[in-house]
């Protein structure tokens, strides 16, 4: 018996497995399956001829007691068995009947229904392409449809057991999540569905170096973003992890380690901060600039050896040495470089950069190495003056200072050590000299140039001669004697009568000049033997200055007048001064007027001016008289003589002639004049007050306003 229904059992599994449609052997009806679910089965057939209607009976093969029965119209060739087992076999048969309910025909096909219908227990997203789910244990399914649908798209994956994963959706996406259980047979309704949400997508980063201490970091805006969340620590495990929680798109970290590589981080968070995917990217700090940079210049061979202190993380070093436009380099994985090909007379600024893969260092400091100068040229030999030597040069590049050699022909030697561009040397007349000149700076000696020799011949020329201002039309000059010279000429250009002097004598008395002049005087020396010497240094001869004339006085106010003359001279100072029995009053100007101030009233005094100038001081223009105003009495008595008459005295003020006294009321005036110290005045009112004033005025009408306390006359 049990092996009888283990055939059985092979049988319909066979039957269930191989045939989707079934047909009668003697008729030709038959049945198809077109769906399947938990509790339904769908069906379809052809239309039979003479059929009125069809019955489909539903048996379950595994459970005893359970069949369906349905009838369908002769116009239904589709049918639906509802109310069935989930994940049972069921034997259907459908068969065609007249109308007289005869069964014409009759087909069988075996179909199991599907699993039963999941229930989603949670759906959550980890990654922003993907949403796992979890649900409960169904039996008989072989495996599970994951559905995952939002406004745009539909996306289906199956997985064999809980939990599985929907991959390939969009970032922060809403998706409603379902899910079908399927064996054999064929596929449940969809779970109740779960509403999830992928979360954010990670942030692309873009990662540089900006220094050998900072890296900066940028991503572009991602959708849904609240926020970012962006860390970093050394991939060695050293130091501590920064971390920086963020809304923008960028930042920069800074006090890094140079030359370290370093592992970033980010990602981004939603409004509700639910972390999306991350980011990792690795990158390396710039190094540090090299330092202790040391330069070493062989003078010999025109190189320099550049040496420094090695730099973590660097991988190379390039050296640079510029000098203008010219750039020599050199590029070494080592701590020294030779620079090459060095020119002379050239300063080289020379700096070292390091080198990874996140960029260079910023360049050392720059280090200056001057080459040893070029040989002087242009050098040129003359005498200055007499008995003196002057060796001349152009100045070369980087030349610190210039040594020159000077030999006579007798064998005497000397030398001059200075940092311009010339050198003075004692010379004797008739030697010759043999001279050579070396530029010098830290990194050593130039080569030797040209040697170059000079014979002096003629009489020396008088050397230091000066002038003297004996007055304002004569200058002496006067001079040293020198080597070889028997005779002395003194010459002033443009002065009438050629030579002024021709003597043995070293002084020469320029008489009846010019003022304000300047003349271009030489002392030339003359020998039979030798010739004369006409290459002698001229100097120029200044005279005093033009006395001034006085051209007018004013006066400005009582003891102040200004005085204003003709300038005719260059460069000088005028100093006026004003002479009277009370003493001496002085002003002075650079121009053609100045002001005498707080001179004495009443007072007659002599006006004259001088003109001082570096060369001297001119004679005294001729002297001017001025006259101050008369000074005011001191005092003044008022004296009611009658009610009406009243008498004034004063003291004599000095310088004063006439005086004019006005008392003054609003109801008139009563006014003297007198070349009396007193006077009487009528037609005074009684009980008023009057002011008192008074002029003082001189024999030639200057005058002066006095001012006195106010008088009230009696009742």
């Amino acid at each position: 018996m049990c092996r009888a229904r283990s055939k059985s059992l092979i049988f319909i599994g066979l039957l269930f497995n191989c045939l989707e449609m079934i047909f009668s052997a003697n008729t030709g009806f038959s049945m198809s399956i077109y769906n399947v679910t938990s509790r339904s089965i769908y069906l379809r057939w052809p239309k039979f001829s003479g059929a009125s209607s069809y019955r489909v009976t539903a048996t379950a093969v595994n459970t005893v007691g359970h069949s369906l029965l349905a009838h369908f119209s002769d116009v239904t060739l589709k049918g639906t068995l509802t109310s069935l087992i989930p994940n049972t076999i069921y034997a259907i048969q459908a068969e065609a009947i007249d109308k007289n309910r005869i069964i014409l025909a009759e087909t069988q096909i075996m179909q199991s229904t599907a699993p039963d219908i999941s229930v989603i227990d949670q759906a959550y997203s980890k990654l922003s392409n993907s949403i796992t789910v979890e649900w409960r244990a169904v039996s008989g399914a072989t495996s599970f449809l994951l559905t995952a649908q939002d406004a745009d798209s539909f996306i289906e994956t199956v997985v064999t057991n809980s939990p599985g994963t929907v991959t390939g959706l969009k970032p922060a996406t809403l998706y409603r999540i379902t899910v079908r259980s399927i064996n054999s047979g064929g596929k449940s309704q969809p779970s109740p569905f779960r509403k999830a949400k992928t979360v954010l997508a990670a942030p692309i980063l873009f990662v540089s170096s900006l220094s050998c201490d900072s890296i900066a970091v940028s991503w572009k805006a991602a959708y849904m973003a609240a926020g970012f969340s962006v860390s970093l620590m050394r991939s060695d495990g050293l130091g501590s992890i920064l971390k920086e929680n963020t809304t923008n798109t960028s930042l920069i970290f800074t006090n890094l380690d140079p030359g370290a590589l370093y592992t970033i981080k980010a990602y981004a968070w939603n409004v509700n901060g639910v972390p999306g995917d991350d980011f990792t990217y690795n990158q390396k700090t710039s190094p540090n600039a090299p330092v202790d940079v040391q330069v070493a210049f062989n003078s010999g061979a025109l190189r320099a050896i550049v040496s420094w202190m090695p730099t973590e993380g660097a991988l190379t070093y390039s050296v640079t040495a510029s000098s203008g436009l010219l750039k020599l380099k050199c590029n070494t994985s080592s701590a020294s470089c030779m620079v090459p090909s060095l020119q002379r007379g050239s300063e080289y600024y020379v700096s070292v950069t390091a080198y990874n893969d996140a960029g260079s260092s910023k360049p050392t400091d720059a280090v200056s190495l001057k080459t040893i100068p070029c040989a002087p040229v242009n050098i040129s030999i003359e005498e200055d003056e007499p008995g003196h030597l002057l060796v001349s040069w152009s100045s070369v590049n980087f030349g610190h200072y210039y040594v020159v050699f000077v030999k006579s022909d007798d064998g005497l030697e000397e030398h001059c050590n200075t940092s311009h561009t010339q050198c003075h040397f004692q010379s004797d007349c008739g030697f010759t000299y043999f001279i050579s000149v070396f530029a010098y700076n830290k990194a050593g000696q130039s080569p030797l140039g040209d040697v170059f020799n000079y014979t002096t011949g003629n009489p020396c020329c008088p050397s230091d001669f000066r002038a003297v201002l004996l007055s304002s039309d004569a200058v002496q000059v006067t001079w040293a004697p020198v080597r070889g010279a028997e005779l002395y000429e003194t010459r002033a250009v443009g002065w009438s009568g050629g030579a002024l002097c021709k003597d043995t004598a070293t002084a020469c008395t320029l008489s009846a000049l010019q003022c304000n002049t300047r003349d271009n005087t030489t002392v030339y020396s003359f020998s039979e033997a030798r010739g004369s010497n006409t290459s002698c240094a001229s100097k120029y001869v200044a005279t005093a200055p033009c006395s001034p004339e006085i051209k007018n006085i004013s006066k400005e106010a009582l003891s102040v007048i200004s005085v204003h003359w003709q300038s005719n001279n260059e460069a000088a100072t005028y100093i006026v001064t004003a002479r009277g029995e009370a003493g001496l009053w002085h002003c002075a100007s650079s121009g053609n007027s100045c002001t005498l101030i707080n001179l004495p009233c009443g007072s007659a005094l002599s006006a004259s001016a001088i003109a001082r100038s570096p060369a001297g001081q001119s004679l005294p223009s001729y002297s001017v008289p001025v006259k101050t105003a008369p000074c005011c009495p001191n005092d003044l008595i008022l004296t009611q003589v009658t009610k009406s008459v009243t008498n004034i005295s004063w003291s004599v003020g000095m310088g004063a002639q006439t005086y004019v006294t006005t008392l003054e009321s609003p109801k008139g005036q009563a006014k003297c004049h007198t070349l009396q110290n007193y006077c009487l005045l009528g037609c005074i009112t009684c009980g008023t007050n009057y002011t008192v004033s008074m002029k003082a005025i001189s024999e030639t009408g200057l005058t002066s306003i006095c001012t006195y306390q106010g008088y009230s006359s009696s009742m």
